[in-house]
């Protein structure tokens, strides 16, 4: 009996050993599809690329002379996403405030794209930064409005951030003096990242 179940035990370690190997060709047939898939799109997506040349040739004089004044923004966008890191770093703890997390914000994925050209990489960069920053910098003030003033304007107010909503109706002193407390702690559960990093 023993020696039976030996075999039969040796035999189940065959198998397992044998679908084991299958199931590693398979993975493997899988990455070599997946490579060959990712090369086609790659080659796909480069036939719509405009050349360099091509790109500055086909601009209009005037959105050459106005580029350098675009450009200059990213002195402003910088020196404000600075600002807005240290200033939340050093007073949302004070507060009890969670952090933002920068990075679900600056997202700059689109310069990767393999039908752009060198200027337009630049360019994607330059306005996924700038609107990163900008909403980043939204999310800071909005939460540091949550904890200091969250009441509501007496006119409409166009773009409203999404926290506001939630603020004191205008004139409601009652409603402001009861609920301030419990507004300045009222984060959804993903703010809480208080220690995070970017």
């Amino acid at each position: 009996m023993t020696q039976h179940l030996e075999e039969l035990l040796a035999r189940l370690r065959a198998l397992q050993e044998e679908l084991e190997e299958e199931y590693r060709q398979a993975r493997e047939n899988l990455e070599c599809k997946r490579a060959e898939l990712a090369d086609e799109f790659l080659r796909q997506q480069r036939r719509y690329k405009v050349g360099l040349l091509r790109f500055i040739a086909g601009a209009r004089p005037l959105v050459i002379l106005t580029a350098p004044v675009i450009y200059l923004g990213w002195l402003p966008f910088l020196l404000m996403d600075l600002f807005v890191t240290l200033y939340q770093r050093i007073c949302f703890p004070v507060y009890g405030i969670p952090l933002v997390r920068r990075g679900e914000y600056v997202i700059l994925d689109r310069a990767e794209l393999p039908y752009l050209n060198l200027i337009e990489k630049f360019n994607c960069f330059y306005c996924s930064y700038g609107n990163g920053v900008a909403a980043y910098t939204r999310e800071v003030a909005a939460r540091t409005e949550q904890y200091w003033c969250p009441i509501k304007h007496a006119r409409r107010v166009r773009g409203a951030h999404e926290r506001y909503p939630n603020f004191f109706d205008y004139g409601d002193a009652e409603a402001y003096r009861a609920g301030l407390a419990r507004l300045r702690r009222q984060y959804r559960a993903d703010d809480e990242h208080v220690t995070t990093k970017d």
